[in-house]
């Protein structure tokens, strides 16, 4: 059964900025240099905050309410749940937050994508660092407020993008973490591995198939966003922090090829992003300066009419492993570390576009 939470913040005001301008182009099959676009007023704002700190978190909007799902969670100053079965939704509207029947089991970098009143969520890691990716397939419906499995992926995979389009659910990338590495000073492995794969699950058929891979580097930490019959993904990690990408590529379902659009102005990974008005935003990431525990505050907005990428007012705080919706007109960013490499906080960012 649904439980309510209410929660209240007072609202904090952000400042606006403004991007410069300059001639767009067509998306083509080259990459070219990054580009800015027409002025853009970008308004910040605190909303309630989460029951509980978050990170890592697959965040999506579903009937009006915004989802947060799986990923690390902390209850005040206890130890963190690296993996979490946890599932909160917040109201725009009232306000309050509410808490779901949890996850069949607990899972980190969990993607999830909303899709015909349903909310679907797919892989993830159970042991820290992007170790134990798994092949899980869930969905939840809201009415009854229960998850089924479906049919396992393929793969084994965590950190993966998914993109809900033209009635099925488009897997991208992600990471089978087949290689380890030792962290020294730390008791925790590192996953490497990260892949090309493009995996396509039919609801109606409840079936797997493949469709055309990533074009060039494999990644995973990306963020991607559907614009019309358009799967656009960008940024994300080849390895780690330091292989960092500013690729932007484009999927056609209507024809099943790939291009290649403007770059994103920085590389980076981890951030989150959601679509406004047909506006593109990505906000955060990490690491700004590698080497350091340094995350992203800068927030970049694609216009898909132009190819052209704009530079707005920042977050409020440097995030990454935050996840990001839209109801309305309004972008809502949740949870999230302000350093690189571990955290969590309990923020609610709203976001407009002007």
């Amino acid at each position: 059964m649904l439980k309510r939470l209410r929660v209240t913040a007072a609202a904090v005001a952000a400042s606006g900025g403004l991007a410069l301008t300059s001639a767009g182009a067509t998306p083509a099959v080259a990459a070219r240099p990054a580009a800015v676009t027409a002025p853009v007023k970008a308004v910040w704002s605190s909303a309630a905050p989460s029951p509980a700190k978050r990170a890592e978190v697959a965040v999506a909007a579903l009937g009006g309410r915004i989802y947060q799902v799986g990923g690390t969670l902390q209850l005040g100053d206890a130890q963190a749940e690296w993996a979490t079965t946890s599932v909160t939704s917040y109201d725009p509207g009232s306000g309050e937050w509410s808490q779901h029947a949890p996850l069949p089991r607990p899972l980190t970098h969990v993607g999830v994508a909303a899709l015909a009143g349903k909310l679907y969520a797919f892989g993830g890691f159970t042991s820290p660092v992007h170790m134990s990716p798994q092949s899980a397939a869930f969905v939840f419906d809201p009415k009854l407020d229960r998850w089924r499995q479906l049919p396992d992926m393929p793969v084994k995979l965590g950190s993966v993008s998914v993109a809900a389009v033209d009635g099925k659910l488009h897997l991208l990338g992600g990471r089978d973490s087949h290689e380890i590495a030792e962290q020294a000073g730390s008791p925790f492995p590192l996953g490497f591995g990260t892949v090309r794969s493009h995996l396509v699950y039919d609801p109606a058929r409840q079936s797997w198939s493949s469709a055309a891979p990533l074009p060039a580097e494999p990644r995973d930490h990306a963020g991607t966003v559907v614009v019309g019959h358009h799967i656009h993904i960008f940024g994300g990690r080849v390895a780690d922090v330091d292989d960092n990408l500013d690729r932007h590529d484009v999927y056609d379902t209507r024809t099943g090829r790939w291009s290649t659009a403007a770059p994103l102005p920085t590389p980076r990974s981890a951030g989150a992003a959601t679509v406004i008005r047909g506006r593109i935003v990505y906000a955060g990431g990490e690491c700004k300066v590698v080497g350091t525990s340094q995350a992203f505050d800068d927030v970049t907005v694609y216009t898909p009419r132009t190819d052209t990428w704009a530079t707005v007012t920042s977050m409020p705080q440097a995030k990454h492993a935050l996840g990001a919706a839209t109801v309305g007109d309004r972008a809502y960013f949740l949870g999230g570390a302000q350093a690189c490499g571990g955290g969590a906080s309990d923020d609610t960012l709203q976001l407009r576009l002007r």
